[in-house]
């Protein structure tokens, strides 16, 4: 079917003497319908508007047309065009279009769309009903005693309500009231029914007594006894029913109803209307479904999911800032309240999240590491869990981190919970620093290769030492990155293959420190510690060395802003203000609605504010570790490095001291001569065991080592700094007088490097 396009335009097109200002501002189809035309002809000319807006898009005019020289030639001038804002058909979408901008929505609920989701729902719904099916087994005898005891009463009811129904009492207040207005006629019909009704039930009730009685005295010598005591124990069961008060149930609940109502639209709309927000309010005066819900509400988690399109001109953030309001125009904990935005969606977008139960109260998953398998710092590793109960994992390379908070909040535990994690990936390489001097890393002690608690001077001064050794550390390790090629490290960034090449020495460094602020503000080498420190934040995480600090005192001067400000890693627990939440959160942070002040001193020990490994502010709770379980985490943790041969500094009897020429590093040149004795060359196993026997506390962790190949590993590795490498050597097996080729060293080489030592010693 096709329409004819040269329709006489005689009948829409009007002269200048006919023209009006309105007539020229409309549309041709409403000026044609004006005029009287059909709805052919306005059709017609609808597609005339389409069809010129195709081929000249861009003829957009809104002004007054008027050609001069029609005027004083007194031709007709051509009505003005007019370009449709809202485009005919613009409303009739194709349905491929509205099925492509469709949302689809997932085929499996949450708990079935992975196999961790689901294999823990159905956990969780298996242990539920087995702890109810034990409750109810255990308490069973005193379900049975208390239906006895109130079987007697239920007799008496059941009695009470046969006689009731026998007596026809029901009709009572018909025939009372039949006899109060004299209506004689409605009374002898009453009368005449209740006769008949009881005749027939009286009837009844003799026959069941003519046949149950004797039934009775019968019974219990007709049939089995196990059939006797149990029609006596359904009887007296149904007896107890009936005689159970309603207030006093039988069955104890094995589950305590939360006292939560389902979280309902209504709720959730008066709640909003309650925060004071303008643009809420007045949206809802105009329409009470200003409000819109996305989704119907429903259960995610241990809580209710409510995905809401607030009213123009509000914003999620609007919402967030009221957290305390909302909770309690909901009527539920702050704690089990959460209000998040979809900025992805929309600054209207908001996802409300109402728990269960507080949630410092819900009971924490077990956590996945706690296992203490070996574990690559390269992949994300979880920290803690979000509101919903859901595991919080992030990638702890490449970052350096600031924590932040009040005292007795668990800021220190978040930071051992970090060097426990790093402390799994036998690869890293861990400086423990306690300056609180209260032991809280002490766990660490076995994997660490620098630790030390106390903030004395000679604290300060082998922290710094230590420091000193990492910065040029990262020099070296710029270096060799740069220098790899470009097949092996394209990109020039450290990868987890490149980590495991012991002969690159670019294994993962983590540095952890609590009170922090004790370094920076050290009279005599404060400064030189925030220069090393600011440097490692900055250039470190490229070259594997994470820094991580924990101050109670988040300030200017307790973590300097050239540090806090590069921060990638932020968690803020509970702070007394907004300058400390933004310090450790970052600047405006407060400002935008995340307030580590919201937590409370005492339910919120061990929550706080993840920002920056997330895609989004995070509300996380982190493990909670006491000194026996980070200890039996750390025993795993050193048995994975006793088999990579990766206990190296403090944890090998390796400690750096300063102005301390007896430590293990300073003599083990010496050692080595010792337990050489005239020999040229021995193995490094040998040469490691001979040298846990001469001095068991500086090389006993040497001697503990798994296997051969771990000891000459843990040798190599101590050797390196004094320019000495272990090669093939031949040797003689004590246990079978065999010879074979191991890795060894050359007498002559300890000693040409001892020389070689002591002379700059001298220079110096």
């Amino acid at each position: 079917m096709s329409i004819d396009h040269t329709t006489d335009t005689t009948s829409t097109q009007i002269t200048e003497d006919q023209m009006t200002t309105e007539q020229i501002t409309e549309p041709s189809n409403v000026r044609e319908l004006r005029a009287g035309t059909t709805p052919v002809d306005a059709a017609a000319a609808e597609l005339r508007d389409v069809e010129r807006q195709d081929q000249h898009p861009d003829a957009v005019d809104n002004t007054d047309n008027t050609d001069n020289d029609a005027d004083d030639d007194g031709d007709a001038g051509e009505p003005a065009e007019v370009t449709l804002v809202d485009q005919p058909g613009g409303d009739s979408v194709s349905w491929i279009r509205r099925l492509q901008e469709a949302k689809r929505e997932p085929i499996l609920p949450a708990y079935l769309r992975s196999w961790e989701e689901a294999t823990a729902t159905a956990r969780w719904v298996a242990g539920h009903y087995v702890h109810a099916a034990g409750y109810h087994a255990l308490r069973s005898p005193l379900y049975g005693l208390r239906l006895a005891v109130r079987a007697p009463r239920g007799a008496l009811l059941l009695a009470a309500a046969t006689g009731r129904w026998v007596t026809d009492a029901e009709g009572r207040q018909l025939r009372r009231e039949a006899v109060k207005v004299n209506d004689t006629a409605a009374y002898m019909r009453l009368s005449a029914q209740r006769d008949a009704r009881v005749r027939f039930r009286a009837l009844v009730l003799a026959l069941c007594l003519a046949v149950g009685v004797p039934a009775l005295i019968l019974l219990p010598g007709a049939v089995a006894s196990w059939v006797t005591w149990a029609c006596t124990a359904l009887a007296l069961a149904l007896l107890g029913r009936l005689g159970t008060p309603a207030d006093k149930p039988v069955v104890s609940p094995a589950v305590v109803a939360s006292r939560f109502s389902k979280l309902t639209s209504d709720a959730v709309t008066q709640a909003l209307a309650s925060l004071g927000i303008s643009a809420i309010n007045q949206a809802l005066k105009a329409d009470a479904r200003a409000i819109g819900f996305v989704h119907p509400i429903h259960p995610e988690g241990p809580g209710w999911r409510a995905e809401i399109d607030l009213p123009g001109g509000a914003t999620a953030e609007d919402v967030i800032k009221n957290r305390a309001k909302l909770a309690s125009a909901l009527g539920r904990p702050l704690g089990s309240v959460w209000p998040e935005g979809r900025a992805d969606i929309s600054p209207a977008r908001l996802v409300l999240w109402v728990g269960y139960e507080d949630m410092s109260q819900a009971k924490q998953p077990a956590w996945p590491l706690r296992k203490g398998e070996a574990i690559d710092l390269f992949d994300p590793q979880p920290f803690g869990t979000d509101v919903r109960g859901n595991w919080v994992s992030f990638v702890l390379m490449f970052v350096s981190g600031v924590i932040g908070a009040v005292p007795r909040m668990g800021k220190t535990f978040a930071l051992r919970e970090l060097l426990l994690i790093a402390a799994l990936d036998p690869r890293t390489e861990l400086h423990a620093y306690d300056l609180k001097g209260t032991g809280d890393f002490s766990p660490l002690q076995p994997v660490s290769h620098r630790y030390r608690a106390g903030d004395e001077d000679d604290d300060i001064v082998y922290a710094l030492t230590a420091l000193r050794e990492l910065q040029k550390e990262l020099r070296r390790r710029a270096k060799v990155i740069r220098e790899l090629p470009r097949e092996l490290c394209p990109d020039s960034q450290l990868t987890t293959e490149l980590a495991s090449k012991k002969s690159l020495g670019l294994h993962p460094i983590v540095v952890g420190a609590d009170e922090v602020q004790i370094w920076f503000e050290h009279k005599e080498h404060g400064a030189e510690i925030e220069e090393i420190v600011t440097d490692l934040v900055k250039r470190g995480p490229a070259t594997g060395i994470v820094t991580l600090l924990a101050t109670q005192r988040p300030d200017s001067k307790s973590i300097p802003t050239q540090i806090s400000d590069n921060a990638i890693l932020r968690y803020c627990l509970k702070v007394a203000g907004q300058v400390p939440n933004d310090m450790v959160l970052g600047t405006s942070s407060y400002q935008n609605g995340e307030r580590a002040t919201q937590f409370n001193f005492k339910r919120d020990k061990g929550v706080g504010l993840l920002k920056g490994v997330v895609d989004e502010t995070t509300t996380v709770r982190t493990v909670k570790l006491n000194g026996p379980d980070s200890e039996a985490l750390v025993a795993r943790a050193r048995a994975h490095r006793l088999a990579a041969g990766r206990i190296t500094g403090y944890a090998a009897g390796l400690d750096a001291t300063v102005d301390d020429t007896t430590t293990a590093a300073n003599t083990l040149l010496q050692d080595l001569l010792t337990v050489f004795g005239d020999t040229d060359k021995r193995w490094s196993e040998s040469l490691v065991d001979a040298l846990a026997e001469v001095k068991p506390d500086q090389y006993g962790p040497w001697g503990e080592l798994a296997n051969g190949s771990a000891k000459a590993t843990q040798l190599s590795a101590a050797l390196k700094p004094f320019g000495i490498s272990t090669k093939q050597v031949w040797g003689t097996d004590p246990a079978t007088g065999k010879g074979a080729n191991r890795m060894g060293v050359e007498r002559v080489h300890i000693a040409a490097a001892l020389t070689e030592r002591d002379k700059k010693s001298k220079r110096a």
